[in-house]
């Protein structure tokens, strides 16, 4: 592995079931980052895919080196994943996002522009800002994100357009810092980690986001992750 750098970001890839997304994910993160010098890991978290993700990743880390490719096998849910997949980062930025395509990569360029313009802590994508919006969801799930940020802000007052979203760039210390304070799971996580940032005193900047739904593999959203959700943010405005 190699050393850390001050210049080097480091992406927490999260994977279930993206045997077919993953090549591509990781193929556009290396050209973007490759084109633009930015020195780079992919450490790829996968959670017990049954579909031959395991095996697709240790390909990639053939074709791309170990120093730029991390394989890691972790069965718990995201949030978790991210502490897992903080071992093993070396950069002194950390960018989360989702493996399934959702996530514009050449927003990379902004997020680093955008970082560096104020010295954020944190870089937050938003879908419900500026440019910003969501593709290929039906009026369902639109209206259940909708609903969902719509209440966080309500409740949570957080300062921040868009709680809800998987797609960060944080300073590795500051990441490190919100991970030791939240303690929610799952979808709630995400949220948590914004509402913890702005009781820190951490700076949040946005990038507004095109979020394009999932081209291959099933969303893991259902039922039971709306109610935690809802749990999750009831907790949240209690505690906080």
């Amino acid at each position: 592995m190699a050393a850390p750098g001050p210049g080097r970001v480091s992406v927490l890839l999260p994977t279930y079931n993206e045997r077919d997304n993953l090549p591509l994910v990781v193929w556009l993160l290396a050209r973007t980052f490759s084109d633009s010098g930015i020195d780079f890991e992919i450490i790829i978290i996968d959670d017990g895919s049954p579909d031959g993700t395991q095996e697709v990743a240790q390909q990639l880390e053939k074709i791309y080196g170990s120093d730029k490719i991390v394989r890691q096998l972790f069965l718990l849910p995201s949030g978790t994943a991210y502490i897992h997949g903080m071992k093993y980062a070396t950069g002194s930025f950390i960018v989360i996002m989702d493996a399934d395509l959702s996530h514009h990569v050449r927003l990379h360029f902004m997020y680093c522009g955008k970082q560096k313009e104020g010295n954020f802590d944190i870089v937050s994508g938003t879908r419900y800002k500026g440019n910003g919006g969501v593709y290929g969801w039906d009026l369902k799930r639109k209206l259940i994100s909708r609903g969902a940020n719509f209440l966080t802000q309500v409740l949570l007052r957080p300062g921040a357009s868009d709680l809800t979203g998987s797609f960060r760039l944080y300073r590795k210390e500051v990441l490190q810092k919100l991970m030791e304070k939240c303690v929610s799971k799952g979808y709630v996580f995400q949220m948590e980690m914004i509402v913890r940032a702005r009781q820190l005193g951490f700076t949040i900047g946005e990038v507004p986001i095109s979020f394009v739904d999932r081209v291959y593999g099933e969303s893991k959203l259902g039922g039971n992750e709306i109610v935690s959700f809802l749990k999750g943010l009831l907790t949240l405005f209690a505690t906080t």
